[in-house]
C-alpha cells in the first residue's frame, strides 16, 4: 500500500492524501507537481525513476488505511 507521504521533499510543500498536485516514482519518492516539472524534469533524483501523478486513495478508505504522517526532505533542497 502506497505511503502517501505528507510533504514534498524538495520544497516541504504540504501534500495531503486527496492532493492532485503530488508526484511519485516507483519507490514513492515524494515532490510536488511544481518541484517535479520545473526543477527536477520529473525525474526522481533519488532513484532517476520518472515521476507520475500520486494515485488519491478515497476518502472512506483513509480511516483505516490513513496517509504517513513521516515528512521527508532533501536538506539540500533539488
Amino acid at each position: 500500500m502506497l505511503q502517501l507521504r505528507p510533504n514534498c521533499e524538495c520544497c516541504d510543500k504540504d501534500l495531503p492524501p486527496g492532493s492532485t498536485n503530488a508526484r511519485i516514482c516507483s519507490f514513492e519518492c515524494t515532490f510536488c507537481s511544481d518541484c517535479a516539472s520545473t526543477h527536477l524534469n520529473n525525474v526522481c533524483p533519488n532513484c532517476g525513476g520518472e515521476l507520475v501523478a500520486r494515485p488519491r486513495r478515497p476518502e472512506a478508505k483513509l480511516a483505516a488505511n490513513p496517509a504517513s504522517t513521516e515528512r521527508v526532505l532533501k536538506p539540500a533542497g533539488c
